[in-house]
């Protein structure tokens, strides 16, 4: 079974100015390139529209009901659940599982796979997710999202799904992209072949609009996006490289402007848009850094090179790196090719 990444139409939707493209006519348009998938990862990436229109709804009434504020649970990852994640990752499970188009699914807050029920058909696709990037941010009502990654199976049958078909490298994957709920709720994709496109809620029809053709990450930029909290216990290639950015040169484009919401989503969002470089380096506390390879490098990842930006530990290519273990951290560089090259120098020592 082929997990080569999917090939959109070669020539890509052109719309007319004030022509309406809605996202399910858009990827049907791009379903005719790829045949062979019988609509599956079509009906996937529908799936998701739908699941984040519904996380949509309830953000945006989150302050007039009982659903801000923590749980009183732990999840996974040492942390306390807040009562929208609990929602989202059920929002997810639930539109998901009964599909017949996945065989497993992983979640940022599961521990281990999630199988699909007996009662239901398996398919041959595969989705891991973190149902809500930047919880923490939720009750001071700052953006944050839903961040997804799809895989063909490598697992023979019609069973569920295992471990294994979970534990892939970024660069297998056919799909990938984030929901944003900001100021407007906004769905980004790439299937490959260098087109990342993006789509913007419109509340009063209920349909993801595209507003964002074709996007492409400037070759360099004038932002960078970091936890400066962290700098003193930073490792020297990453405080060097701060101090670089930091220092006046106009030939050089110099200083950046820092920029740092705390929410992955809205940070890598306006890096996609924008430039500059988004990082989260490791520490002397946590030298195998803080975010998640598989529910969040790797799909953001996927699109920031798709892109035409770069992904990085640092040292080796976010999309090459074999994953041991569901839960698995990186250290991540990501964003404007010529801004990534600058920091894996200083980070290698070639600077």
């Amino acid at each position: 079974m082929s997990n080569k990444a999917i090939v959109p139409t070669k020539t890509p939707i052109i719309t007319r100015p004030n022509q309406v493209v809605t996202i399910s006519r858009y990827i049907l348009e791009h379903e005719k390139s790829y045949p062979e998938e019988g609509g599956d990862l079509s009906g996937l990436l529908c799936d998701i529209a739908l699941t984040g229109k519904m996380i949509a709804r309830e953000v945006r009434k989150a302050g007039l009901v009982d659903i801000l504020g923590q749980t009183g649970t732990i999840n996974v990852q040492g942390e306390e659940v807040q009562k929208l994640d609990d929602y989202a990752n059920e929002c997810f499970i639930k539109n998901f599982d009964h599909s017949g188009r996945l065989c497993v699914m992983a979640s940022e807050e599961e521990e281990g796979p999630i199988p699909i029920p007996e009662k239901f058909k398996c398919g041959d696709y595969v989705l891991l997710f973190d149902p809500l990037d930047g919880s923490s941010n939720i009750d001071a009502n700052v953006s944050i999202g839903s961040i997804f990654s799809i895989y063909k199976r490598i697992s023979e049958g019609n069973e569920s799904g295992t471990v294994q078909d979970l534990l892939r490298k970024g660069s297998e994957q056919v799909a990938a992209g984030y929901v944003l709920y900001g100021s407007s709720t906004m769905l980004v994709y790439t299937t490959g072949n260098g087109q990342v496109d993006g789509f913007t809620l419109d509340p009063s029809v209920g349909e993801f609009l595209l507003s964002h053709a074709g996007i492409k990450i400037p070759d360099k930029g004038k932002i960078y996006s970091c936890n400066e909290g962290y700098r003193n216990l930073f490792f020297d290639g990453s405080r060097r490289f701060l101090d670089y950015l930091q220092e006046e040169d106009k030939s050089t484009g110099r200083p950046y402007s820092a920029r740092y919401v705390g929410s992955m989503v809205a940070d890598v969002h306006r890096t996609l848009l924008y430039g500059g470089i988004f990082m989260y380096p490791g520490t002397s506390k946590a030298p195998g850094g803080k975010l998640r390879l598989l529910y969040e490098a790797n799909p953001m990842g996927m699109l920031i090179e798709q892109a035409g930006g770069l992904a990085s530990t640092g040292t080796e290519s976010i999309l090459e790196l074999e994953p041991t273990e569901l839960h698995q951290r990186v250290p991540l560089y990501m964003g404007s090719k010529k801004d990534v090259e600058l920091a894996i120098e200083f980070e290698t020592g070639v600077r």
